[in-house]
C-alpha cells in the first residue's frame, strides 16, 4: 500500500511528486506524461525562467525531475478509483489495483466539444482537438480554428507554419486571449480573423469539405476547409473519481480549502480541475496546488500515524 497515489502526470501531479518525495512519504504517480494539455501545447511563454519553451519539453523537465528524486511513475490508464473503509483503490487498464492511504486528484481537463452536426463523424477526417497532434497534416491546406482564447490564438499562430490559411472564427466581437499574442495573429498574412460567428454544421464527403457558419462571409454561410480544429476550452475530467464524491462547484471544477484539501478525507485536488487560484488554470497556478497539497498530505498523514 502507498500513502499516497497521484493521478495525473501534468504540472501539478509532478510538482505533487516531487514535494512527496522530498517529505519521503510513498507514493504513486498514474498518467500519461504527453497526454494532457501542457504537452500538447505549441509554446510555452509565461514559465519564469523559460522566455519560450515547447509544452512537450517543459513537461518532460518535470518528468525528469520527478523521476531524480526517484519518484514511481506508471503511464497507464486510470479505470476506476473507489474507497474501501480507509483505503483508496485505483484500477488501471492493465487490470493492476494500487491502494493508498490518500489520493491526489489532478488530472486536468479535457477538451469541451461544439456539439454540433458533422463534429463526431468527420473527427479524424478533418476535424481535430489538437493542433500539436495533427498541424502537420495540413500542409499548404485551408485550416479553420474556433475559439478566441490563448488555446485558440496559440494553436492558429502554430498552424500557420504548416497551413496555407487559417481562420480563426469566434462567436463574440473581441477575442480574448493575451493582446501580446493577439498582435502577433493580426500581424500574421496567413490568419484572418472572423469574429461574431458561430459554427453550425461541418459537412463533406469521406472528409472535411466546408462548413456552415451563422454569419455571412464573403456573402455566403458556408467556408470552404481542410481541416477544423476546435479550441473552445475545457472542462475537469472528474468522471473517473466522481465515486469519491469530492464536491464541485456548479462548472464542476472540484472544490479545495487553501491546503488542497476536499471535503472528504484523505481526497486532495490540484491543478485545473479544481476551483483554486481564483479559476486562473495557469501551469503556475498548478505547479503551485500540487506543492502546496503535497505539504498538506504530508501533515494529514503525520497526524494519522
Amino acid at each position: 500500500m502507498y500513502d499516497l497515489i497521484i493521478l495525473g502526470a501534468g504540472p501539478a501531479g509532478l510538482a505533487a511528486s516531487v514535494y512527496a518525495s522530498r517529505y519521503k512519504i510513498k507514493h504513486l504517480v498514474i498518467g500519461n506524461v504527453f497526454d494532457g494539455s501542457l504537452a500538447k501545447a505549441h509554446l510555452i511563454e509565461n514559465w519564469p525562467g523559460e522566455k519560450s519553451i515547447k509544452g512537450a519539453d517543459l513537461v518532460m523537465k518535470f518528468y525528469e525531475h520527478a523521476k531524480s528524486f526517484g519518484a514511481e511513475i506508471t503511464q497507464e490508464k486510470i479505470i476506476k478509483v473507489d474507497k474501501s473503509n480507509k483505503e483508496f483503490i485505483v484500477k488501471t487498464s492493465l487490470n493492476k489495483i494500487y491502494t493508498s492511504k490518500t489520493i491526489l486528484i489532478a488530472l486536468g481537463t479535457k477538451h469541451r466539444k461544439l456539439n454540433i452536426s458533422g463534429e463526431e463523424e468527420f473527427l479524424g477526417k478533418g476535424v481535430s482537438y489538437c493542433v500539436v497532434c495533427d498541424g502537420a497534416f495540413f500542409k499548404d491546406k485551408i485550416t479553420a480554428v474556433v475559439g478566441g482564447g490563448n488555446s485558440a490564438a496559440m494553436a492558429a499562430e502554430m498552424l500557420s507554419e504548416y497551413a496555407s490559411k487559417v481562420y480563426v472564427i469566434y462567436r463574440k466581437h473581441l477575442m480574448r486571449c493575451e493582446p501580446l499574442i493577439l498582435d502577433r495573429l493580426k500581424k500574421n498574412s496567413k490568419i484572418e480573423i472572423i469574429h461574431d460567428t458561430n459554427v453550425l454544421k461541418v459537412s463533406g464527403n469521406k472528409k472535411i469539405e466546408f462548413i456552415e457558419i451563422d454569419n455571412k462571409y464573403n456573402g455566403s454561410d458556408k467556408i470552404k476547409l481542410d481541416g477544423l480544429f476546435i479550441e473552445v476550452g475545457s472542462v475537469p475530467a472528474i468522471n473517473f473519481v466522481r465515486k469519491l464524491e469530492a464536491e464541485t462547484d456548479k462548472s464542476n471544477y472540484i472544490i479545495i480549502d487553501q491546503g488542497g484539501a476536499t471535503n472528504v478525507a484523505g481526497v486532495y485536488a490540484a491543478g485545473d480541475i479544481t476551483s483554486g487560484s481564483n479559476n486562473l488554470h495557469q501551469i503556475v497556478t498548478a505547479v503551485s496546488e500540487g506543492a502546496i497539497a503535497a505539504t498538506s498530505i504530508y501533515g494529514y498523514l503525520k497526524k494519522g500515524k
